[in-house]
């Protein structure tokens, strides 16, 4: 089944809405440099998953979630003004995991390089167990011209 065409339109929407607010400011201390990274709205437009990332420590992660839950208020009533709907969506907001699946990918992918090196440096210095052709080769009979 596709995807609803206006929850898209109203998602984009959303998270522009929200991105230019955040870039005026809020009068939160707390808030530190939050990027708003995806919106996702159900399909009859009442909730709104708003993901975003925190530049920063843990601390200033946990401080900006709190900084947002705060101001869901404000942000939805600044959303409501916005929007051509009949009835403004619930906001929720919710921390991306981009950054710890983007540490986690990196650190796959540097245990795959040294596992491949390894594996280099031991084919180098590798010889056959058997001989260098293990297969059965046909047998090759001398023709007799008379048999």
């Amino acid at each position: 089944m596709g995807e609803n065409p206006r929850a898209a339109k109203v998602a984009d929407r959303i998270r522009e809405i929200i991105a230019q607010r955040l870039e005026r400011g809020i009068r939160d201390p707390r808030l530190g440099f939050v990027t708003i990274t995806d919106v996702r709205v159900t399909g009859d437009l009442q909730h709104a998953s708003v993901f975003y990332t925190v530049y920063g420590t843990d601390e200033e992660r946990a401080d900006s979630a709190a900084a947002l839950k705060a101001a869901t208020g404000m942000l939805r009533t600044e959303v409501g003004r916005n929007l051509s709907l009949r009835l403004t969506p619930s906001l929720e907001f919710i921390a991306d995991a981009i950054p710890e699946n983007a540490a986690a990918i990196d650190a796959l992918l540097r245990e795959a390089t040294e596992r491949d090196n390894e594996a280099r440096a031991l084919a180098a210095n590798a010889q056959y167990a058997g001989d260098e052709d293990p297969y059965v080769k046909p047998r090759e009979f001398e023709d007799d011209d008379e048999d």
